[in-house]
């Protein structure tokens, strides 16, 4: 999850990479954190102990909001980059309304809800944020939660850079045709992305042959997809007839 919309466009370069304390840190957290604070990742929650963690990556001015900075220091704890799809997945689980912030009472709720008060017992979690991801209900109820999250509060749609990187942190893996349609929406007249197109665009991936061969045009689908699949068709046919050997 990216620390504010001023880092929104490095989303998808940045969720694989490790940072230098990513990699010289991660392995020995539990033993560092379990040593500062004397908790095991086996200790009961505590939600005293949860708040006084919060408290930690908060400011005096606005001790019950955890901000960009904190957000870094919290990331830089458990060993992952605020970049990382795990943190839109922690973000989900707490229910957090902005993205780079968590309140405390979104802290409490998602926390609580996973027994974890501590650094040392995040790093365990890590494995079960993830492996959510894999259900393609939960993935499902994800990707939408990132649209309200990710867009600006005061906007009704996502501004095309933010949905770029978002759709490369969702689906670049797992969708075959997202290169093709990320260079789409470069080229295109699109400047924001509505709800409904969302939606379907994690509806098409799933749904439709890489060759196209089962989109049908007078489907419910929005424009925005009819155009994707008329421009991506003439890139195949362009590319197909600039192979064939002139007579």
């Amino acid at each position: 999850m990216p620390r504010g919309k001023r880092r929104a466009a490095d989303i998808g370069d940045n969720m694989d990479g490790q940072s230098k304390r990513a990699r010289t840190s991660y392995a020995s957290i539990p033993t560092q954190q379990s040593s500062r604070r004397h908790i095991r990742a086996e200790d009961g929650f505590s939600q005293k102990r949860c708040l006084t963690w919060f408290q930690e990556y908060t400011t005096p001015d606005e001790p019950e909001t955890l901000g960009p900075d904190g957000m870094e220091k919290f990331c830089e704890d458990i060993g992952v980059e605020p970049e990382n799809i795990v943190m839109l997945v922690l973000a989900y689980k707490m229910g957090a309304t902005q993205m780079g912030f968590f309140s405390q009472q979104e802290w409490l709720k998602g926390l609580t809800e996973i027994d974890c008060d501590s650094a040392a017992k995040m790093v365990v979690k890590l494995d079960y944020l993830r492996s959510i991801l894999n259900d393609p209900n939960s993935f499902k109820s994800i990707y939408r939660y990132a649209y309200d999250f990710a867009k600006d509060s005061d906007q009704r749609s996502m501004d095309i850079v933010t949905a770029k990187a978002m759709l490369q942190l969702l689906l670049g893996k797992h969708w075959p045709l997202y290169p093709q349609f990320a260079q789409f929406l470069e080229q295109s007249k699109y400047k924001v992305i509505n709800k409904d197109q969302w939606c379907n665009i994690l509806e098409f991936s799933r749904t439709i042959c890489i060759d196209l061969s089962n989109y049908d045009i007078d489907g419910a689908w929005p424009v925005m997809l009819d155009e994707f699949v008329e421009w991506l068709r003439l890139q195949r046919s362009l590319a197909n007839s600039s192979s064939v050997p002139s007579s």
